[in-house]
């Protein structure tokens, strides 16, 4: 995408209303007004509150909000250019149980309240393979800790990949600290039994992938 693209979407993005894009200092020094009050400020209803982290175009957020009306969801990702496709989507096709949250998901803890947040989806992430890059990967144990100050209880985790790497990496580091699998499958267009929303749901790249005839996998498991 070249620089002037980039800086429309930018300047586009700034006129959104269901973009929002805190500083790093208003995140950390407090002063996020919607931490604590997504639902009650912006989506004005009590439904639950699911975040995509690492969204890219936004398809998935897209997706699902428009699969269950009854939940709200945040696509979460630092290239606002990225999401800038899924916000006017929204936008355009009046998906008023969407929102996009430009920052970086180290801070997540600062974006949403202690119990905030019923579900967390994670999509295609870097896998991050390279050991000294380890800390950036989005299920290690720093982030899962990072996730859970924001979970309910009972928050479900999922985590969609075509990274065989990052499926066995989570799933050990899962069994681990003993937390909850609740389902796994390393190939979830090939098994029966999918969650549709797993196989109904396809990101621009996932599509990618299938065409090379590459295994999509799915964890969906329990933190607190």
């Amino acid at each position: 995408m070249g620089s002037k693209n980039k800086l429309k979407r930018f300047k586009e993005n700034e006129t959104f209303k269901n973009v929002f894009q805190p500083s790093r200092e208003e995140l950390t020094h407090g002063e996020f007004r919607l931490k604590g009050k997504w639902r009650e400020s912006y989506f004005k209803n009590d439904n639950p509150l699911v975040l995509e982290l690492g969204c890219g175009k936004g398809e998935y957020t897209v997706g699902l909000s428009k699969r269950y009306p009854n939940k709200n969801f945040i696509g979460i990702d630092i290239k606002g250019a990225r999401f800038w496709r899924g916000a006017k989507t929204s936008l355009e096709e009046n998906i008023t149980n969407s929102a996009f949250l430009r920052m970086q998901i180290e801070l997540i803890e600062f974006a949403f309240e202690k119990n905030e947040v019923d579900e967390i989806w994670i999509t295609f992430p870097d896998p991050q393979i390279k050991y000294k890059r380890t800390k950036h990967r989005l299920t290690n144990s720093e982030f899962l800790d990072r996730y859970k100050k924001v979970l309910k209880p009972e928050g479900i985790m999922h985590l969609k990949t075509d990274s065989e790497f990052m499926h066995g990496y989570t799933l050990g580091l899962l069994h681990g600290l003993n937390y909850e699998v609740l389902y796994a499958n390393h190939n979830v267009y090939k098994l029966e039994g999918s969650p549709e929303e797993v196989t109904n749901i396809q990101t621009f790249y996932e599509q990618q992938y299938l065409d090379q005839d590459k295994p999509i996998t799915y964890i969906r498991f329990k933190i607190n």
